[in-house]
């Protein structure tokens, strides 16, 4: 069964993050890469990534001769994508055990997101094979 563990972040929360103290950035850096590790050599792990602030984002649509049209940055919302996993787990207990643990990062929570939750949302099946 493959899952995606999904963190949020506030609009905002890229800068936050840069005015965490160093020690507590890299204590969070470093237990992200364990935790991915772990997850990797479980055999669990498909993929992982973190993304770029929402400062840096466009949303994008074709235009009536096909050419992409950008809009400027995300419209206003409250959370925006900061990063996931791909997991790939014998049951929908076992990503919710990881995504339990993924909160857990040092740093988070903090006073202005007093709880830190993990978005666990379960793959639907697809044709693999398309590549």
């Amino acid at each position: 069964m493959k899952f995606m563990l999904i963190m949020n972040t506030p609009y905002d929360g890229y800068d936050d993050y840069l005015n965490w103290p160093q020690k507590i950035r890299e204590a969070n850096i470093a237990f992200m890469v364990a935790f991915s590790r772990r997850l990797a050599a479980a055999g669990e792990l498909v993929a992982t990534q973190g993304l770029d602030s929402p400062h840096h984002a466009r949303r994008v649509r074709a235009g009536a001769d096909g050419k992409p049209i950008t809009d400027g940055v995300f419209p206003e919302s409250k959370e925006f994508l900061a990063g996931y996993w791909l997991i790939d787990v014998d049951s929908a207990e076992r990503a919710y055990a990881l995504a339990a643990e993924a909160s857990m990062a040092p740093g988070v929570p903090s006073e202005r997101m007093p709880e830190f939750w993990i978005e666990v949302r379960q793959l639907m099946a697809c044709h693999e094979d398309i590549r």
